[in-house]
């Protein structure tokens, strides 16, 4: 082994630039910040739910409704035909069912992403950025009792 090599790996790498140095608030991360940040992420979650149950509830239900006698044509002979016309001459309750199952895979897909992957750092950064005005705001923001409230 040369004499060279070995005086490179037992020398402390230098230290980066000032502008590139890790924040302090990442280096020590406050659990309170930690368990708000993680009850807005539930909190949104069950918002998102409760809207798509909200649009299935009415978009949907009346959406179904207008489209009873073609799902009921569907049921007993079902043709890529009759979804296509059902598509062209019905197309507002179309719509809505459209927009009743893209929410509800939208939804799916961001929780299951959150999941999976976890959040990434420019969304948990927006969404400390969101605890702290919501602590900052107090009493008076609506999400102040689920997020930020210390219950025993």
């Amino acid at each position: 082994m040369n004499s060279d090599n070995s005086d490179s790996l037992s020398k402390p790498l230098s230290d980066p630039p000032a502008d590139q140095q890790p924040s302090p608030i990442a280096d020590t991360p406050d659990p309170l910040l930690e368990r708000q940040v993680q009850r807005l992420i539930e909190v949104q979650t069950y918002l998102r739910w409760m809207f798509d149950v909200l649009l299935w509830l009415t978009i949907g239900a009346a959406s179904l409704w207008a489209l009873r006698s073609d799902i009921e044509l569907w049921i007993a002979s079902f043709t890529w035909v009759g979804v296509r016309m059902t598509l062209v001459y019905n197309r507002l309750p179309m719509l809505g069912l459209g927009i009743c199952i893209a929410m509800t895979l939208a939804t799916l897909v961001w929780q299951s992403s959150i999941i999976l992957f976890g959040i990434n750092a420019r969304e948990k950064r927006s969404l400390v950025q969101q605890v702290q005005k919501i602590s900052k705001k107090g009493k008076k923001h609506l999400l102040w009792r689920w997020v930020c409230e210390e219950k025993l």
